[in-house]
């Protein structure tokens, strides 16, 4: 029987519930959806959250029916009620990191950059750290310290209401238009959505990322790793953030467009990754030994500066990082490896010249 992953669940409530409602509209906060995400990375074991519940009592009775225990931190005259949560949960949390071997995982729900050291010191530990929190209230220090952090307001079954700032003010009518026609024609407008996230971008980060892992190991790169290592670089990363219900459909709508080759891994359902050995390679290969002809003319050459715009001109959708190289100077280099055209350093242009080579 496969281990599951041991979760221990701790939650800054004040911080979450309020960040939500302050940010979102006054919208009550809803545990379900941390509890289905949890469920998806493992068996939650512990569940606790701190607060003064005198202020809570709604959300007492909600938590209390999902099995989450209450810690109380009473507000006390002349006491910072709020550093008093803050260290109880601290200490509980690496005490239990110490207690119980078994836990591998904590999830710090809170987007007070103040648990930063509490995040590193369990990772000092050997556990896993995720991190829930308020996209709008969360510190952008806390993020890069653990291994996985996910915005509250973009999981599953959390209602997000429009935001009420993002509307404009009616346009002026048109000497064309009555003032009733105008608002009218402005009212059947939809609202402005989330922009979705750069798919170009995440092909470009995904196929350098693959690059780098078979540079460094030399072994097979399966998708499991493959996340794993996303998640190292930017742990807020998800990809239904780019309109994919799981990553495997992510892998395999960049394989549909050669950004990477799918084949058989180890397990089932972890597919091997790798880059496309020739193809698009050789191809933008050919696309630099072509444009570094026509740009130098017979006998000349030309200067790495502004020779990546002169191929985006040829071919608007050119990204050497799609192609798995960190900058366009690692891609000429690797053209020039190949035989497609001649590299050197000139010290008298301070640039790298660029000769084309004979199919």
């Amino acid at each position: 029987m496969e281990q599951e992953d041991r979760i221990a669940l701790f939650l800054d409530y004040e911080n979450l519930a309020l960040g939500f409602r302050d940010h979102l509209g006054g919208t009550a906060f809803d545990f379900r959806p941390i509890a289905d995400a949890l469920a998806e990375r493992g068996r939650v074991v512990v569940r606790r959250a701190y607060a003064d519940w005198s202020y809570f009592d709604e959300d007492r009775r909600m938590l209390t029916r999902s099995h989450v225990e209450l810690i109380e931190i009473p507000q006390r005259m002349g006491a910072s009620r709020k550093n008093a949560a803050d260290i109880k949960m601290a200490v509980d949390a690496v005490e239990l990191a110490f207690e119980r071997d078994y836990i591998s995982t904590f999830v710090i729900c809170t987007g007070d950059s103040d648990f930063t050291p509490l995040v590193h010191k369990l990772r000092e530990l050997n556990k896993r750290v995720v991190g829930v929190g308020v996209e709008k209230s969360t510190s952008a220090l806390l993020p890069p310290a653990c291994d996985e952090f996910l915005f509250y307001d973009r999981l599953e079954g959390v209602e997000v209401p429009p935001a009420r700032s993002r509307r404009t003010r009616p346009a002026a009518p048109l000497p064309s238009q009555g003032p009733q026609q105008a608002v009218q024609e402005n009212e059947s407008q939809p609202a402005v959505e989330e922009p979705v996230r750069d798919v170009e971008a995440l092909a470009a980060l995904v196929a350098q990322t693959v690059a780098g892992l078979q540079g460094s190991s030399g072994g097979e790169v399966t998708a499991s790793r493959l996340k794993r290592t996303l998640l190292r670089k930017d742990p807020t990363f998800t990809e239904s953030d780019y309109g994919f219900r799981t990553f495997g459909e992510l892998l395999r709508h960049l394989a549909e467009h050669n950004v990477v080759e799918l084949a058989e891994g180890p397990a089932k359902g972890d597919p091997e990754v790798s880059l496309p050995e020739h193809g698009d390679r050789e191809s933008a290969f050919g696309l630099l030994r072509t444009v570094v002809a026509d740009v130098a003319g017979e006998g000349g050459a030309v200067a790495l500066s502004g020779l990546k715009d002169q191929l985006r001109r040829a071919r608007p959708d050119f990204s050497e990082k799609k192609l798995g190289y960190r900058s366009f100077l690692q891609f000429c280099k690797a053209a020039a490896t190949a035989g497609a055209v001649q590299l050197r350093w000139n010290p008298d242009a301070d640039d790298y010249l660029l000769t084309p080579q004979a199919p």
